[in-house]
């Protein structure tokens, strides 16, 4: 990466020099390789606040649709936690899509809506009662606290 002292920034350097240098093939791999599907930092932050709020739960039950982040089998309700870019959220970081390989990111993150829809849809028709947190929504403790607890205080309407 091409690191500028301030005074060459103030002073009008080109937006290319200020732009880091492209990952090799090989840097970019073992970035994705990186991206974990399971117990990232907003799910940790979800289920830290469930348990503290005195819910116990399982983790990614395979055998139910779409793998769900977190399940309460005794009140019948899934949470899911979805990065906003992964799941393709209408926030800033959702609506972000790469410049490079642009075909296969909005085909990718299509597909991934579709999926989505589809599995919650499943859950519902199977009697669970289904919250979908977003990534960008983990950071508002007192909101996210509220909406858990409503979410999981209701009883189900089914």
């Amino acid at each position: 990466m091409v690191q500028l002292h301030r005074r060459e920034v103030r002073k009008g350097a080109k937006s290319q020099d200020r732009m880091a240098a492209k990952e090799t093939r090989e840097a970019r791999s073992r970035i994705m390789r990186a991206v974990k599907s399971r117990d990232t930092t907003p799910e940790l932050i979800v289920r830290r606040l469930a348990y503290r709020m005195g819910y116990r739960f399982r983790v990614c039950r395979k055998d139910l649709p779409g793998c769900p982040d977190i399940v309460f089998p005794r009140l019948r309700k899934i949470v899911f936690v979805h990065g906003c870019f992964w799941h393709g959220h209408s926030c800033a970081r959702g609506r972000r899509i790469p410049k490079g390989n642009r075909d296969y990111w909005v085909k990718k993150i299509a597909g991934n809506r579709t999926r989505d829809r589809r599995n919650v849809k499943r859950l519902a028709t199977d009697g669970w009662n289904v919250l979908v947190l977003w990534e960008c929504a983990t950071g508002k403790e007192i909101a996210l606290t509220n909406t858990l607890k409503n979410f999981l205080a209701t009883e189900d309407r089914t």
